[in-house]
């Protein structure tokens, strides 16, 4: 392998753990950046020449170096996917007793670059670098190997694969890809869309902190619960599973609310489905003197990049204050945050807010992140991106 030497002081970050190297931390005249290949193995040393460890390089990515061991002799190849996957593997039958979960988390998993997730018997991988991507045959077949899976689709459809210059596409690289499944969580079983789904079938992030709303729904009896963002249904269904007596479930996509709806009526409860923009439709709700018991908030990152801030942060506080505006006296709220650029306290302040302007009382009943099966990295702060947090609004 050649090396990429680092500039003076760009060390520390590594040393501590993280596994990014940026483009402007390379001593570009020791390792000029293109006279290395895309995804090119690399072993990556400090100033003075000591290594730190392997990664693989892309010299057209912000990202330019990302970290895969801390043993010089190991680098990705078909051994290191094996014993990483297997090792995931294994986390994830110690921790689930059937198979519906995610299976590798990208850094979380020491495999930057992959996100697999097991929906029984059918897998959906999303490759998004150069350096995962060249192994992308020994990764299927490894996979085959582990899990003898029915199907095995890539989506590769997304946007990240732009920056690391790679064809974006969707196919069926094991099997026959259904267009849709049937996956099981706390206890209930969501109808999902496999092809044309969101992200990676279903949002598994999400499991702990639907199953923290559950007690409280089961509390109150025939409640009503607005489900923001729904997707297929996550924290409505199991509501209706636990007692709600109706469900409104709110999204801008009729595909998402088509199974929502069919999720939410198996579970036992009256359904309502209203779709299009979200902060509109919050906001033709609060017109109207709508209100319900629970009120769940789920909406995507309106933070992806750190110059999106201050709009995303104002995208935010809209879409709480109206959340709060929508639940009655003695209700509850859930809202969540998948950007990780938007920390837990600027989440938590804007409910403050909203309850100190309208000079009602909010209690904390519960604070989330994301579930075990999308471990964070402690070195990378990035991995750590779900916050929820649960509120009783006082009657």
């Amino acid at each position: 392998m050649e090396t990429v030497f680092l500039k003076k002081g760009e060390d520390r970050r590594l040393r501590a753990g993280h596994l990014w190297v940026f483009s402007n931390e390379i001593d570009v005249k020791r390792s000029p950046l293109p006279s290395f290949a895309p995804g090119e193995s690399v072993l990556v040393a400090d100033c003075g020449g000591r290594t730190l460890g392997t990664g693989y390089v892309n010299p057209a990515s912000l990202i330019a170096v990302r970290m895969i061991s801390r043993k010089a002799e190991e680098k990705l190849d078909a051994d290191l996917l094996r014993r990483r996957l297997s090792d995931a593997l294994a986390l994830r039958e110690r921790m689930f007793r059937k198979p519906f979960y995610r299976l590798c988390h990208g850094e979380g998993d020491f495999l930057p670059g992959l996100v697999a997730d097991r929906h029984g018997e059918h897998i959906v991988c999303q490759i998004s670098t150069a350096g995962m991507d060249a192994h992308t045959e020994e990764l299927v077949g490894i996979l085959d190997d582990l899990l003898h899976p029915s199907s095995l689709l890539l989506d590769n459809d997304v946007a990240s694969r732009n920056l690391e210059g790679l064809e974006r596409f969707q196919r069926s690289a094991l099997g026959e890809v259904p267009d849709e499944i049937e996956i099981e969580e706390n206890g209930i079983s969501y109808a999902l869309p496999l092809k044309g789904g969101q992200k990676t079938g279903w949002f598994y992030d999400q499991r702990v902190n639907r199953a923290a709303l559950t007690p409280f729904v089961q509390a109150a009896p025939g409640c009503h619960v607005l489900d923001a963002f729904c997707y297929a249904g996550g924290f409505g269904a199991l509501a209706a599973k636990h007692g709600a007596g109706k469900v409104s479930f709110l999204d801008a996509s009729a595909q998402a609310l088509s199974y929502a709806r069919k999720n939410g009526e198996t579970a036992g409860a009256e359904v309502e489905t209203l779709q299009g923009d979200a902060l509109t439709l919050l906001a033709e709700l609060r017109r109207e003197g709508r209100t319900f018991d629970v009120v769940c908030l789920d909406p995507p990152a309106f933070i992806k990049r750190k110059k999106d801030a201050r709009q995303g942060l104002e995208a935010y506080a809209r879409v709480n204050e109206l959340g709060f505006d929508l639940v009655r006296p003695g209700g509850m709220l859930m809202t969540c945050s998948c950007s990780h650029h938007l920390e837990s306290e600027a989440l938590r302040g804007l409910v403050t807010r909203a309850a100190a302007k309208r000079r009602r009382n909010a209690r904390l009943l519960f604070q989330g992140f994301q579930g075990p099966d999308h471990p964070i990295h402690p070195a990378m702060p990035e991995t750590a991106y779900l916050k929820a947090f649960l509120f009783h609004l006082q009657a």
